[in-house]
């Protein structure tokens, strides 16, 4: 007879078909049960992923095997065979839609689930994203009085993280003896996602203050940290930290790291790493040509963009986006459509509402508002406030007052509490010596109660501390 957990109605754990007494106790049973729906091992490359496709031993000295037809079959489950025959890494399959069951076997197996068993099924909601149900195993944990224990810690800590719930995940943290180091990786790219990049280059230093060594993970996270604040020092701090360490670069730490260096405005940096790259992909040429377009370098921008195509890389529209944007400041109008019709017909791309907007910034700034206008009536886009808001700020620059109302009247229908754009208008209208349209856009701001948000400026020494600039109206 098999084994039946309520949870919203029955859920059968045995389809009639497996014969719970195989099993040592309930906890082996319900083990190879979440195997079977959360992973079909297809090739077997690592020592855990053997441990789960060997027959062992349960503690009654019975021979089970999670990866048998027996147990595949039961859920209807076959594995997934490999088309090449290159090699594959760490191999297990995980199915997209037997999660939510396997959860529900968890959350309804009382104290026969262990902490071996918890962690498996948090991962898998952490490698889908499901953050709901992996945080109602952690409620179901808490509930059953059970101790997690350092390794499903860090899964929680890392299941709260990248939710982007860091008050939780820091609770968590602070409350391990000894955090490992994927639980400092877990806060510290968390903070940094969150625009909390101090925070993170803190817990940086903690960690290494407690004696362990960063990772690719760190330190990929620190470099978009210091990319964040434009901190060259602590950028370069922990550069050197990774050469002394002799820890290897991926590709990710190696974008990161340049986009680093070129945030931080050091392009010669920049440039020589890349130049050292032993692997390049769109996403560092990306990054390289993004950085020079950020500090005009229009032409640099163009070269790069040709030796990217030179060298076999497919643009994506990404890059697009950043070659159209060095034209843009530029003033390369004509080059810039060259590129905007050969994005659309050489490579197949449809063009997205940021990239109509840079089209409309560039033909803006060249003085062509007319045209600049028919691109945005003509274009997919125009039901999309950030095309508007475009032709806002090139008319502005302009002194075409007439032009703004008819880009405020259509841009404010669709995005009413952009305050930095009734603040532009308003701009325009006192440019014009406009003064009462001016007011009125001011005194509408106050009646709809928005309010700027308030800047504010990084200070580096030693630490780094954020000085927020409240009692400035602007800067």
């Amino acid at each position: 007879m098999g084994i039946r957990y309520g949870l919203g109605g029955n859920l059968d754990l045995s389809h009639g078909q497996y014969d719970s007494s195989n099993a040592s106790n309930i906890e082996d049973y319900i083990f190879q049960r979440v195997i079977s729906f959360i992973h079909v091992p297809y090739q077997i490359s690592t020592p855990w992923a053997r441990s789960q496709s060997r027959p062992q031993k349960g503690s009654n000295g019975l021979k089970t095997d999670h990866s048998s037809p027996l147990i595949r079959d039961t859920c209807g489950i076959r594995p997934i065979p490999i088309k090449d025959n290159r090699s594959q890494g760490d191999s297990i399959r995980p199915l997209p839609h037997r999660l939510d069951e396997a959860v529900k076997i968890v959350c309804c197996g009382g104290s026969a689930i262990s902490p071996p068993t918890f962690s498996l099924v948090l991962q898998e909601t952490i490698h889908r994203r499901e953050f709901k149900l992996g945080k109602a195993i952690h409620a179901h944990i808490l509930a059953t009085g059970l101790t997690p224990g350092k390794y499903l810690n860090t899964k929680l800590i890392i299941l709260y993280a990248k939710a982007g719930d860091l008050n939780a995940a820091r609770h968590l943290f602070d409350q391990m003896p000894d955090p490992n180091l994927f639980a400092y990786n877990a806060m510290i790219s968390g903070f940094v996602h969150k625009g909390l990049e101090p925070r993170g280059l803190e817990l940086y230093y903690s960690m290494r203050d407690n004696g362990l060594d960063p990772d690719q993970f760190t330190f990929s996270s620190v470099f978009h940290a210091c990319a964040g604040l434009a901190s060259l020092e602590h950028g370069r701090r922990a550069h050197c930290v990774m050469i002394k360490k002799k820890t290897t670069a991926n590709i990710v730490v190696s974008s990161a790291l340049v986009d680093m260096y070129l945030k931080c405005s050091n392009l010669d940096d920049a440039r020589q790493e890349f130049d050292t790259l032993p692997d390049r992909n769109v996403i560092t040429w990306t990054a390289l040509i993004s950085g020079y377009g950020r500090h005009g370098k229009v032409r640099d921008v163009i070269e790069l963009f040709h030796q990217m195509i030179e060298e076999d890389f497919r643009p994506n529209s990404v890059t697009f986006l950043s070659l159209l944007s060095a034209c843009s400041h530029g003033g390369l109008v004509d080059t810039g459509w060259k590129y905007f019709v050969s994005m659309i017909e050489d490579y197949g791309f449809r063009p997205k509402k940021e990239h109509y907007a840079v089209m409309v910034d560039m033909m803006g700034r060249a003085g062509r508002l007319n045209e600049a206008y028919e691109l945005v009536c003509n274009s997919p886009c125009k039901d999309h406030s950030v095309v508007w808001g475009a032709l806002i700020g090139a008319c502005r620059n302009y002194g075409d007052v007439e032009m703004v109302k008819v880009a405020a009247s259509k841009f404010f229908k669709m995005s009413p509490e952009n305050v930095g754009k009734y603040v532009v208008v308003s701009n325009a209208f006192a440019a014009s010596e406009m003064w009462e349209k001016a007011a009125d856009v001011r005194e509408r701001i106050g009646r709809l109660g928005l309010s700027k948000e308030t800047a504010w400026s990084s200070v580096v020494s030693g630490n780094i501390t954020l000085q927020t600039a409240k009692d400035y109206k602007s800067y």
